[in-house]
């Protein structure tokens, strides 16, 4: 008997790590798949925003106007030397020479957006009665409107990434919780009829699991896409206007200089502090006021319902049954909370430290200066983003001090990034967004964010926004377990069970996804802090100044 007992319990224990081992790595299966989806639904949401980006900067329009100035110079020039002979060689041939090949960069290589290509026919017409602009003004905006937008859309993708990642991890970490549960509350071997429930004890709708409530929430990306790139561009407009006004597009400049200007604008828009940096605020540009919500969810289509006035509570709020919030309102405020957290800030500057880096470091500096591309190392350690160092000749930059002296005219440096435009809004494969994604804090912070906050999944009344819950409804005990909050000890019979269940989902989401979730375990007060305990025992973490060194 001792010896059949040994043997069962042995092979119950082996059956439990057969069983350990599939479920982790279906959970690790879950999240990358997770991240794919994030990498697919950024492909498939970024064309809106460059349409509405490469609308409002139309680069190819002034090109054409200053085209339609080039002919009719070329025409006046043809019927003077038919009349004066002798008087050919009179005029100044260098600046005819030098605006004759910057627009013919422009005329090879450049893209027409069709839209644009539309408005073309409609300013000719009205040509007359607008005030005519001189040539220098012609290229003054096309310096400032082509900068201006490629550094825009490196902005929007940045941001969207962040916002995707964002979203699809809190969902995706609700539907595992739902998921484990579901089946606690069903062991395999019970044979039910399941069928659709809508009452209270419905477990998918308890954890805001069902579709229509994930489908409104992703459709709060239609804010950045149609309105929150707009005030980006604003800001970038400002900062390239100053930065780059004085630079006459004929003059040279060399590979250091442009790094210098391209650093001075993002300072501009993000700080030139490190204080600065980690105290921006991203939220306006991502998600709508809360008396705009519902203005978001019409236009999107998610709602036929008229805006509430100022006396009805909006709908996504509360429901008139229960005054407790929303699946909605927990989701979009947990949102909130991530993107004003200092590791958004932090994880958003590498994102764009890589977005300028393939922008200056490599498309411009190979196809407008002419210089040969760095030797790459290999792809699971893509070469040092040489943006954020600007001094050339450094033990990480990949070309000596000469070849960064190399000089070239800034109409040339224009073209590329019209062309570059293009690129980042709609290349494909968008290179912009693979080296985006090579970035280690990316997943990093899309692991925590997947498997941190359990515990205030719970259903239950009362428990107000997911803000309060995050700083005050539950905390973790030094040895990483999930001490029941004040609102779970309301919770009775089934609901107790599920609380156990969420501490073992936890532990189990913390062990197996890796890298820096796995240092999850141990924290104490929330994301914030999670994030912290990550990057100090990260070895090869970055300190979180950035490269914008103030």
């Amino acid at each position: 008997m001792v010896t059949q007992y040994v043997l069962s319990k042995v092979r119950e224990a082996g059956e439990r790590m057969s069983d350990d081992r599939i479920a982790k790595e279906n959970l690790r299966r879950r999240f990358q798949q997770n991240q794919e989806d994030c990498t697919f639904t950024v492909l498939a949401l970024l064309p809106t925003a460059t349409e509405n980006i490469l609308e409002a900067s139309p680069v190819e329009n002034i090109t054409h106007e200053l085209q339609q100035k080039k002919a009719e110079r070329l025409s006046k020039s043809k019927e003077a030397s038919e009349t004066a002979p002798s008087q050919q060689s009179s005029g100044p041939p260098s600046v005819t020479d030098d605006d004759g090949r910057s627009l013919a960069s422009f005329q090879s290589e450049s893209y027409v957006h069709a839209s644009q290509m539309g408005s073309s026919s409609i300013n000719g017409e009205s040509a007359a009665e607008r005030p005519r602009k001189s040539k220098a003004q012609l290229w003054n905006e096309l310096k400032i409107n082509s900068i201006t937008r490629s550094f825009t859309l490196i902005y929007t993708l940045s941001l969207l990434t962040l916002l995707t990642r964002i979203q699809l991890n809190l969902l995706g970490r609700r539907n595992y919780l739902s998921s484990v549960v579901s089946l606690a509350s069903h062991p395999p071997n019970e044979s039910t009829i399941s069928l659709e429930n809508h009452d209270d004890d419905n477990v998918d709708q308890s954890y805001g699991n069902d579709f229509e409530t994930n489908r409104r929430y992703l459709t709060f990306s239609w804010w950045l896409l149609h309105r929150g790139w707009k005030e980006i561009m604003k800001k970038v407009e400002t900062a390239v206007t100053e930065s780059f006004g004085p630079l006459n597009p004929r003059e040279d400049i060399t590979l250091e200089r442009l790094s210098e200007l391209t650093l001075e604008v993002r300072k501009k828009i993000e700080g030139a502090t490190e204080e600065e940096r980690r105290t921006s605020k991203w939220l306006p540009y991502l998600l709508p006021p809360r008396e705009e919500e519902d203005f978001v969810l019409q236009e999107s289509g998610m709602s036929t319902s008229p805006p509430p006035t100022e006396q009805s509570q909006p709908s996504l709020t509360t429901t008139p049954s229960d005054p407790s919030p929303t699946p909605l309102r927990r989701l979009l405020d947990e949102t909130s909370d991530l993107i004003d957290s200092p590791p958004f800030t932090h994880v958003l500057t590498k994102l764009l430290d890589a977005g300028f880096s393939i922008l200056i470091d490599q498309k411009t500096a190979t196809q407008a200066f002419k210089i040969p591309a760095p030797p790459t190392t290999t792809e699971t350690h893509p070469p040092t983003p040489r943006i954020q160092e600007i001094l050339p000749g450094s033990p990480d930059d990949g070309r000596d001090t000469a070849t960064a002296k190399t000089k070239t005219k800034v109409a040339n440096i224009l073209a590329v990034m019209t062309r570059q435009a293009h690129s980042i809004g709609n290349g494909m494969p968008n290179e912009y967004l693979q080296a985006m994604e090579t970035v280690r804090d990316l997943e990093g912070f899309a692991a925590i964010v997947y498997s941190s906050n359990f515990e205030f999944e719970a259903p239950s009344s009362g428990r107000g926004s997911s803000s309060a819950a995050t700083t005050g409804d539950a905390s973790r005990s030094n040895s990483g377990k999930v001490e029941e909050a004040p609102a779970a000890q309301a919770l009775k019979g089934e609901a107790e069970a599920e609380v156990k269940v969420e501490a073992e989902v936890v532990d189990e989401v913390e062990e197996v996804i890796g890298g820096e979730a796995s240092l999850v375990q141990g924290a104490d007060n929330g994301f914030e802090n999670v994030w912290g305990k990550v990057r100090a025992a990260g070895g090869d973490v970055d300190d979180g100044r950035g490269p914008m060194t103030g």
